[in-house]
């Protein structure tokens, strides 16, 4: 009994899987694109989701949306959700919710710029190479916003 006990109270942190769950590429005017000098300017939106599976793991999902446009043409519009299976147990629920906004999108992080990465290159374009994301601080922003609208309702 005292082993079940431990494991309950012990906390466990785990990633069991790592998938891509969708990807879009479309690169409409690639032919007129190729033709031009390449630089583009480029807009990205990054967002982390996660859900609930069973009582210790949760589906984490780190989505990123780039378009890029080059001489006012459309290069092309990339979209991609990497995803992640962890089991999370023996945390409080505001560690929970740390480990699943911070943590586990960081762990995802380089499988996301390696598949961007990849459907640039078969799409004729450069790899984009995406900076390194802060999560710790995009999660405490996220909290800091959330806390700031409570108190305003």
């Amino acid at each position: 009994m005292s082993s079940n006990a431990n494991s309950t109270t012990t906390p466990f942190f785990s990633m069991q899987k790592i998938f891509l769950k969708t990807s879009s590429f479309e690169s409409p005017n690639a032919a007129s694109i190729f033709a031009q000098d390449w630089k583009p300017e480029t807009t990205l939106d990054l967002n982390v989701t996660h859900s609930c599976v069973d009582e210790a793991r949760y589906e984490v999902v780190l989505s990123v949306a780039i378009t890029a446009r080059n001489a006012d043409q459309l290069a092309f519009v990339l979209e991609v959700d990497q995803a992640a299976l962890f089991l999370i147990d023996g945390f409080t629920a505001e560690r929970r919710l740390e480990a699943l906004g911070a943590a586990c999108p960081a762990i995802i992080f380089p499988y996301l710029r390696e598949t961007v990465d990849h459907l640039l290159l078969k799409g004729g374009y450069p790899p984009l190479m995406l900076a390194p994301v802060n999560f710790d601080a995009l999660y405490a922003d996220k909290q800091r916003q959330s806390a700031q609208q409570a108190a305003n309702a």
